[in-house]
Protein backbone atom coordinates (compact mmCIF):
# COMPACT_ATOMS: atom_id res chain seq x y z
CA UNK A 1 0.00 0.00 0.00
CA UNK A 2 1.01 3.58 -0.58
CA UNK A 3 1.09 6.25 2.15
CA UNK A 4 1.60 9.99 1.90
CA UNK A 5 3.18 11.41 5.06
CA UNK A 6 2.55 15.15 5.43
CA UNK A 7 4.89 17.20 7.58
CA UNK A 8 5.65 20.88 7.95
CA UNK A 9 6.99 21.71 11.39
CA UNK A 10 10.05 20.49 13.25
CA UNK A 11 8.23 18.17 15.71
CA UNK A 12 6.47 16.46 12.80
CA UNK A 13 9.77 15.76 11.08
CA UNK A 14 10.99 14.08 14.26
CA UNK A 15 7.85 11.95 14.58
CA UNK A 16 7.94 11.02 10.90
CA UNK A 17 11.49 9.71 11.37
CA UNK A 18 10.20 6.90 13.58
CA UNK A 19 7.54 5.84 11.10
CA UNK A 20 9.91 6.02 8.12
CA UNK A 21 12.51 3.98 10.01
CA UNK A 22 9.94 1.32 10.93
CA UNK A 23 8.79 1.08 7.30
CA UNK A 24 12.38 0.78 6.09
CA UNK A 25 13.32 -1.86 8.67
CA UNK A 26 10.25 -4.07 8.74
CA UNK A 27 7.53 -3.08 6.27
CA UNK A 28 9.30 -2.11 3.03
CA UNK A 29 7.78 -5.09 1.20
CA UNK A 30 4.25 -4.04 2.21
CA UNK A 31 4.26 -0.24 2.43
CA UNK A 32 5.59 2.48 0.14
CA UNK A 33 5.86 5.90 1.78
CA UNK A 34 6.18 9.28 0.11
CA UNK A 35 6.75 12.47 2.07
CA UNK A 36 5.24 15.91 1.45
CA UNK A 37 6.83 18.86 3.25
CA UNK A 38 4.61 21.95 3.32
CA UNK A 39 7.52 24.23 4.19
CA UNK A 40 5.77 25.59 7.29
CA UNK A 41 9.20 25.60 9.00
CA UNK A 42 11.63 26.78 6.37
CA UNK A 43 14.67 27.85 8.40
CA UNK A 44 17.67 25.55 7.77
CA UNK A 45 18.08 24.74 11.48
CA UNK A 46 14.34 24.36 11.92
CA UNK A 47 13.87 21.84 9.13
CA UNK A 48 16.50 20.67 6.64
CA UNK A 49 19.15 19.70 9.19
CA UNK A 50 16.63 17.35 10.82
CA UNK A 51 16.28 15.30 7.64
CA UNK A 52 20.04 14.84 7.47
CA UNK A 53 20.49 14.01 11.16
CA UNK A 54 17.71 11.46 11.38
CA UNK A 55 18.29 9.83 8.01
CA UNK A 56 14.82 10.68 6.73
CA UNK A 57 14.34 10.42 2.94
CA UNK A 58 14.22 13.83 1.28
CA UNK A 59 10.64 14.95 0.69
CA UNK A 60 9.10 13.82 -2.58
CA UNK A 61 7.05 17.04 -2.59
CA UNK A 62 8.03 20.39 -1.08
CA UNK A 63 5.46 23.18 -1.18
CA UNK A 64 7.80 25.85 0.24
CA UNK A 65 4.84 27.70 1.75
CA UNK A 66 6.71 29.60 4.46
CA UNK A 67 5.09 31.80 7.07
CA UNK A 68 1.91 33.86 6.82
CA UNK A 69 -1.43 34.48 8.47
CA UNK A 70 -3.23 31.30 9.49
CA UNK A 71 -5.84 31.50 6.75
CA UNK A 72 -3.40 32.46 4.01
CA UNK A 73 -0.85 29.82 5.00
CA UNK A 74 -3.40 27.03 5.41
CA UNK A 75 -5.14 27.86 2.12
CA UNK A 76 -1.87 27.60 0.19
CA UNK A 77 -1.13 24.29 1.87
CA UNK A 78 -4.57 22.87 1.04
CA UNK A 79 -4.14 23.79 -2.62
CA UNK A 80 -0.65 22.26 -2.83
CA UNK A 81 -1.58 19.05 -0.99
CA UNK A 82 -4.73 18.66 -3.06
CA UNK A 83 -2.70 18.87 -6.28
CA UNK A 84 -0.25 16.22 -5.06
CA UNK A 85 -3.13 13.90 -4.14
CA UNK A 86 -4.79 14.42 -7.53
CA UNK A 87 -1.55 13.77 -9.43
CA UNK A 88 -0.75 10.50 -7.65
CA UNK A 89 -2.91 7.81 -6.02
CA UNK A 90 -2.44 7.14 -2.29
CA UNK A 91 -4.22 4.63 -0.07
CA UNK A 92 -4.05 6.88 2.99
CA UNK A 93 -2.59 10.14 4.27
CA UNK A 94 -0.63 10.20 7.54
CA UNK A 95 -0.85 13.37 9.65
CA UNK A 96 0.89 14.30 12.88
CA UNK A 97 -0.16 16.47 15.78
CA UNK A 98 -1.86 19.83 15.47
CA UNK A 99 -0.16 22.30 13.13
CA UNK A 100 -1.60 24.18 10.16
CA UNK A 101 0.03 21.49 7.99
CA UNK A 102 -2.08 18.91 9.86
CA UNK A 103 -5.27 20.89 9.31
CA UNK A 104 -4.51 21.45 5.63
CA UNK A 105 -3.75 17.78 5.05
CA UNK A 106 -6.97 16.73 6.75
CA UNK A 107 -9.14 19.10 4.71
CA UNK A 108 -7.48 18.25 1.38
CA UNK A 109 -7.55 14.46 1.91
CA UNK A 110 -11.10 14.35 3.24
CA UNK A 111 -12.47 16.28 0.26
CA UNK A 112 -10.85 13.75 -2.07
CA UNK A 113 -12.15 10.80 0.00
CA UNK A 114 -8.66 9.60 0.93
CA UNK A 115 -8.50 7.96 4.38
CA UNK A 116 -6.67 9.92 7.08
CA UNK A 117 -4.42 8.45 9.77
CA UNK A 118 -3.96 10.85 12.69
CA UNK A 119 -0.94 10.22 14.91
CA UNK A 120 -1.23 11.99 18.30
CA UNK A 121 -5.03 11.94 18.25
CA UNK A 122 -7.15 12.80 21.26
CA UNK A 123 -4.95 15.46 22.81
CA UNK A 124 -6.90 18.31 24.33
CA UNK A 125 -5.92 21.52 26.10
CA UNK A 126 -9.61 22.57 26.24
CA UNK A 127 -8.40 26.04 25.26
CA UNK A 128 -10.02 27.09 22.01
CA UNK A 129 -7.85 30.22 21.90
CA UNK A 130 -5.00 27.93 20.83
CA UNK A 131 -4.79 27.43 17.05
CA UNK A 132 -3.42 23.96 17.77
CA UNK A 133 -6.58 22.96 19.63
CA UNK A 134 -8.72 23.85 16.61
CA UNK A 135 -6.41 21.96 14.27
CA UNK A 136 -6.33 18.77 16.31
CA UNK A 137 -10.10 18.68 16.86
CA UNK A 138 -10.81 19.12 13.14
CA UNK A 139 -8.25 16.48 12.21
CA UNK A 140 -9.67 13.97 14.70
CA UNK A 141 -13.15 14.47 13.29
CA UNK A 142 -11.97 13.84 9.73
CA UNK A 143 -9.73 10.85 10.48
CA UNK A 144 -10.46 7.18 9.88
CA UNK A 145 -7.64 5.84 12.09
CA UNK A 146 -6.86 7.68 15.32
CA UNK A 147 -3.73 6.73 17.25
CA UNK A 148 -3.92 8.10 20.79
CA UNK A 149 -0.54 8.29 22.57
CA UNK A 150 -1.83 8.07 26.16
CA UNK A 151 -4.76 6.73 28.11
CA UNK A 152 -5.84 10.32 28.77
CA UNK A 153 -6.06 10.93 25.02
CA UNK A 154 -8.18 7.76 24.65
CA UNK A 155 -10.47 9.01 27.41
CA UNK A 156 -10.84 12.38 25.71
CA UNK A 157 -11.99 10.67 22.52
CA UNK A 158 -14.33 8.44 24.52
CA UNK A 159 -15.85 11.49 26.21
CA UNK A 160 -16.44 13.06 22.78
CA UNK A 161 -18.27 9.99 21.49
CA UNK A 162 -15.61 8.63 19.14
CA UNK A 163 -15.94 5.08 20.47
CA UNK A 164 -19.66 4.98 19.67
CA UNK A 165 -19.33 6.93 16.44
CA UNK A 166 -21.73 5.98 13.66
CA UNK A 167 -19.59 7.85 11.14
CA UNK A 168 -19.07 6.05 7.84
CA UNK A 169 -16.52 7.41 5.38
CA UNK A 170 -17.10 7.51 1.59
CA UNK A 171 -14.87 4.44 1.14
CA UNK A 172 -17.09 2.41 3.47
CA UNK A 173 -14.62 2.43 6.36
CA UNK A 174 -15.66 3.02 9.94
CA UNK A 175 -13.63 5.06 12.42
CA UNK A 176 -11.16 3.21 14.68
CA UNK A 177 -9.34 4.47 17.79
CA UNK A 178 -6.21 2.79 19.19
CA UNK A 179 -4.07 3.42 22.26
CA UNK A 180 -0.72 3.25 20.51
CA UNK A 181 1.83 4.79 22.85
CA UNK A 182 3.82 7.85 21.87
CA UNK A 183 5.88 7.77 18.69
CA UNK A 184 8.19 10.44 20.13
CA UNK A 185 9.23 7.94 22.79
CA UNK A 186 10.35 5.57 20.01
CA UNK A 187 12.71 8.25 18.74
CA UNK A 188 14.03 9.31 22.13
CA UNK A 189 15.03 5.73 22.91
CA UNK A 190 16.54 5.19 19.46
CA UNK A 191 18.52 8.42 19.23
CA UNK A 192 19.54 8.90 22.88
CA UNK A 193 22.96 7.27 22.49
CA UNK A 194 23.51 8.26 18.87
CA UNK A 195 23.06 11.93 19.74
CA UNK A 196 25.94 11.85 22.24
CA UNK A 197 28.29 10.76 19.46
CA UNK A 198 26.97 13.17 16.82
CA UNK A 199 27.27 16.53 18.54
CA UNK A 200 29.83 18.37 20.65
CA UNK A 201 27.39 20.98 21.92
CA UNK A 202 28.30 20.48 25.58
CA UNK A 203 31.95 21.15 24.78
CA UNK A 204 31.15 24.14 22.57
CA UNK A 205 28.98 25.74 25.25
CA UNK A 206 31.42 24.71 28.02
CA UNK A 207 28.65 22.84 29.83
CA UNK A 208 30.49 19.62 30.59
CA UNK A 209 29.96 18.68 34.25
CA UNK A 210 27.88 21.83 34.71
CA UNK A 211 24.44 22.20 36.23
CA UNK A 212 22.19 24.08 33.82
CA UNK A 213 18.57 24.70 32.92
CA UNK A 214 17.31 24.32 29.34
CA UNK A 215 14.61 26.81 28.31
CA UNK A 216 12.65 27.21 25.07
CA UNK A 217 9.99 29.81 24.25
CA UNK A 218 8.17 29.88 20.92
CA UNK A 219 4.35 30.01 21.27
CA UNK A 220 2.84 33.21 19.92
CA UNK A 221 0.78 33.85 23.05
CA UNK A 222 4.11 34.17 24.90
CA UNK A 223 6.30 35.82 22.26
CA UNK A 224 3.69 38.26 20.94
CA UNK A 225 2.47 39.44 24.35
CA UNK A 226 4.91 41.92 25.94
CA UNK A 227 3.55 41.34 29.45
CA UNK A 228 3.83 37.55 29.26
CA UNK A 229 7.23 37.62 27.55
CA UNK A 230 8.59 40.07 30.13
CA UNK A 231 7.37 37.91 33.03
CA UNK A 232 9.11 34.82 31.62
CA UNK A 233 12.38 36.67 30.93
CA UNK A 234 12.35 38.33 34.36
CA UNK A 235 11.93 34.90 35.97
CA UNK A 236 14.87 33.61 33.93
CA UNK A 237 17.00 36.53 35.04
CA UNK A 238 16.27 35.77 38.68
CA UNK A 239 16.92 32.04 38.33
CA UNK A 240 20.15 32.84 36.44
CA UNK A 241 21.57 34.46 39.56
CA UNK A 242 22.41 30.97 40.80
CA UNK A 243 22.46 28.70 37.78
CA UNK A 244 23.29 28.63 34.08
CA UNK A 245 20.44 28.75 31.56
CA UNK A 246 20.70 27.66 27.93
CA UNK A 247 18.18 29.43 25.70
CA UNK A 248 17.95 28.22 22.07
CA UNK A 249 16.04 30.96 20.26
CA UNK A 250 13.29 30.18 17.78
CA UNK A 251 13.56 32.67 14.86
CA UNK A 252 10.26 34.36 15.79
CA UNK A 253 11.31 34.69 19.42
CA UNK A 254 14.64 36.21 18.43
CA UNK A 255 12.85 38.77 16.26
CA UNK A 256 10.26 39.69 18.90
CA UNK A 257 12.47 39.92 22.00
CA UNK A 258 13.76 43.45 21.23
CA UNK A 259 10.29 44.55 20.09
CA UNK A 260 8.28 43.27 23.07
CA UNK A 261 10.69 43.64 25.99
CA UNK A 262 11.47 46.87 27.76
CA UNK A 263 14.94 48.03 26.79
CA UNK A 264 16.39 47.50 30.28
CA UNK A 265 15.07 43.90 30.50
CA UNK A 266 16.33 43.10 27.00
CA UNK A 267 19.74 44.54 27.86
CA UNK A 268 19.93 42.49 31.07
CA UNK A 269 19.09 39.35 29.10
CA UNK A 270 21.80 39.96 26.49
CA UNK A 271 24.42 40.83 29.08
CA UNK A 272 23.76 38.07 31.62
CA UNK A 273 26.79 35.79 31.62
CA UNK A 274 24.74 32.92 33.07
CA UNK A 275 22.23 32.91 30.19
CA UNK A 276 23.62 31.40 26.99
CA UNK A 277 21.51 32.41 23.99
CA UNK A 278 22.11 30.06 21.07
CA UNK A 279 20.55 29.50 17.61
CA UNK A 280 17.81 26.86 17.22
CA UNK A 281 19.30 23.54 18.30
CA UNK A 282 19.32 20.53 16.01
CA UNK A 283 17.53 17.37 17.10
CA UNK A 284 20.73 15.73 18.35
CA UNK A 285 21.79 18.92 20.11
CA UNK A 286 18.46 19.31 21.90
CA UNK A 287 18.52 15.66 23.01
CA UNK A 288 21.98 16.06 24.52
CA UNK A 289 20.97 19.32 26.22
CA UNK A 290 17.86 17.63 27.62
CA UNK A 291 19.78 14.61 28.88
CA UNK A 292 22.38 16.71 30.70
CA UNK A 293 20.18 19.53 32.04
CA UNK A 294 18.90 19.52 35.60
CA UNK A 295 15.52 21.03 34.66
CA UNK A 296 13.63 22.05 31.53
CA UNK A 297 11.40 25.11 31.09
CA UNK A 298 9.29 25.22 27.94
CA UNK A 299 6.03 26.12 26.22
CA UNK A 300 6.62 23.26 23.75
CA UNK A 301 4.52 20.13 24.02
CA UNK A 302 7.29 18.02 22.52
CA UNK A 303 9.91 19.17 25.01
CA UNK A 304 7.55 18.54 27.91
CA UNK A 305 7.43 14.89 26.88
CA UNK A 306 11.13 14.62 26.16
CA UNK A 307 11.83 16.04 29.61
CA UNK A 308 9.76 13.18 31.02
CA UNK A 309 11.45 10.59 28.77
CA UNK A 310 14.84 11.71 30.13
CA UNK A 311 13.54 11.93 33.71
CA UNK A 312 13.94 15.70 34.02
CA UNK A 313 11.53 17.98 35.93
CA UNK A 314 9.69 20.42 33.66
CA UNK A 315 8.20 23.88 34.16
CA UNK A 316 5.36 24.37 31.68
CA UNK A 317 5.18 27.98 30.45
CA UNK A 318 1.52 27.72 29.50
CA UNK A 319 -1.79 27.92 31.41
CA UNK A 320 -2.54 24.27 30.59
CA UNK A 321 -1.01 21.15 29.08
CA UNK A 322 -2.26 18.32 26.89
CA UNK A 323 0.26 16.06 28.61
CA UNK A 324 -1.47 16.00 31.98
CA UNK A 325 0.36 12.79 32.92
CA UNK A 326 3.53 14.84 33.48
CA UNK A 327 1.82 16.93 36.15
CA UNK A 328 0.02 13.92 37.62
CA UNK A 329 3.35 12.13 38.05
CA UNK A 330 4.75 15.14 39.95
CA UNK A 331 7.34 15.57 37.19
CA UNK A 332 6.13 18.95 36.00
CA UNK A 333 4.34 22.09 37.11
CA UNK A 334 2.17 24.50 35.15
CA UNK A 335 3.54 27.98 35.82
CA UNK A 336 2.09 29.82 32.81
CA UNK A 337 3.83 33.18 32.20
CA UNK A 338 3.73 34.13 35.86
CA UNK A 339 7.10 35.23 37.21
CA UNK A 340 6.44 34.17 40.81
CA UNK A 341 4.95 30.82 39.79
CA UNK A 342 7.92 30.07 37.52
CA UNK A 343 10.42 30.80 40.28
CA UNK A 344 8.37 28.88 42.87
CA UNK A 345 8.00 25.89 40.50
CA UNK A 346 11.75 25.91 39.89
CA UNK A 347 12.58 25.55 43.57
CA UNK A 348 9.84 23.01 44.27
CA UNK A 349 10.65 20.76 41.32
CA UNK A 350 14.31 20.55 42.27
CA UNK A 351 13.23 19.28 45.69
CA UNK A 352 10.43 17.02 44.45
CA UNK A 353 10.87 13.51 43.15
CA UNK A 354 8.95 11.52 40.57
CA UNK A 355 9.01 7.84 39.66
CA UNK A 356 8.53 8.75 35.96
CA UNK A 357 6.14 5.86 35.42
CA UNK A 358 5.96 4.51 31.81
CA UNK A 359 2.82 6.34 30.72
CA UNK A 360 3.93 6.92 27.11
CA UNK A 361 4.14 3.33 25.90
CA UNK A 362 6.93 0.84 25.25
CA UNK A 363 8.90 2.52 22.45
CA UNK A 364 7.28 0.37 19.74
CA UNK A 365 4.48 2.72 18.71
CA UNK A 366 5.50 2.96 15.04
CA UNK A 367 5.39 -0.81 14.49
CA UNK A 368 2.01 -1.01 16.22
CA UNK A 369 0.62 1.76 14.00
CA UNK A 370 1.88 0.24 10.77
CA UNK A 371 0.34 -3.13 11.59
CA UNK A 372 -3.02 -1.48 12.27
CA UNK A 373 -2.76 0.56 9.05
CA UNK A 374 -2.20 -2.64 7.06
CA UNK A 375 -5.07 -4.42 8.80
CA UNK A 376 -7.43 -1.51 8.08
CA UNK A 377 -6.58 -0.56 4.51
CA UNK A 378 -5.40 -3.81 2.90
Amino acid sequence: MKLLTIIGARPQIIKAAALSRAIRNGFSDKIQEKILHTGQHYDENMSAVFFAEMNIPKPDFNLNIGSGRHGEQTAKMIAGIEQALINERFDAVVLYGDTNSTLAGAVAASKLHIPIVHIEAGLRSFNMAMPEEINRIVCDQLSTLLFAPTQTAVQNLTNEGFMQSKTTFPNGLRRKVFHSGDIMYDNSLYFAEIAEQKTDILERLQLENQDFVLCTIHRDNNTDNPERLSAIIEALLEIAQNTKIVLPLHPRTKKLLPENLLQNIYSKLLNNSNIQIIPPASFFEIIVLEKHSKLIMTDSGGLQKEAYFFRKPCIILRPETEWVEIVQQNAGKIADANKDMIIDSYHKLLKNSSDFMPVFGDGQAAEFMLNKILETFN
